[in-house]
């Protein structure tokens, strides 16, 4: 089954019809904005949907995370009518509906890792071209790191981050 795209206001009105809502984002994510009523259901625990019967409209920030595993969500809600708001909650906003955030929450992990990446190579850049050479090592091993988090999914900077005492509150 292919799962359709759904306007903002098409989205609204089938979940005012009983639809049910899933953000696919990580908690951190859902904790800092969201759409109101919107269950957070990451995508490695997807399998946890309930199956009654109630038809889906998955969302992220965008809408290119949820297309890109159109398939997996697919299979996670079986033979329900499923769609995926086209978009993701940036259109919601822009469409004018409602969302709840909470900028106290700290930044998303992603975002706070491509920071802290991108200061190091820049740091690392800096301090090799006008302190001394060896701190080009600093850039190199940023960047080997990030290559090692694509290859195996795994990431030690956002690892490293998620537990730093400014995370805390979106992981309670």
């Amino acid at each position: 089954m292919t799962i359709r795209t759904l306007t903002p206001a098409e989205a609204r009105t089938a979940i005012d019809a009983g639809a049910r809502l899933v953000d696919i984002r990580g908690a951190d994510e859902h904790a800092r904005e969201r759409i109101p009523g919107a269950i957070n259901l990451p995508l490695e625990r997807i399998s946890a949907l309930p199956r009654d019967g109630r038809t889906v409209v998955f969302h992220c920030r965008s809408g290119m995370r949820t297309a890109a595993n159109a398939i997996l969500l697919d299979e996670a809600v079986g033979d329900v009518p499923t769609f995926i708001l086209d978009g993701g909650i940036d259109a919601w906003r822009d469409a004018g509906f409602a969302t709840v955030a909470d900028r106290s929450q700290p930044l998303e992990i992603m975002r706070q890792v491509q920071i802290t990446a991108g200061s190091l190579v820049l740091a690392g850049l800096l301090l090799g071209l006008f302190v001394a050479p060896p701190f080009f090592g600093l850039s190199a091993f940023v960047g080997a790191g990030l290559v090692f988090s694509g290859v195996t999914g795994w990431c030690g900077m956002g690892s490293l981050l998620r537990v730093m005492p400014w995370n805390r509150r979106a992981a309670a």
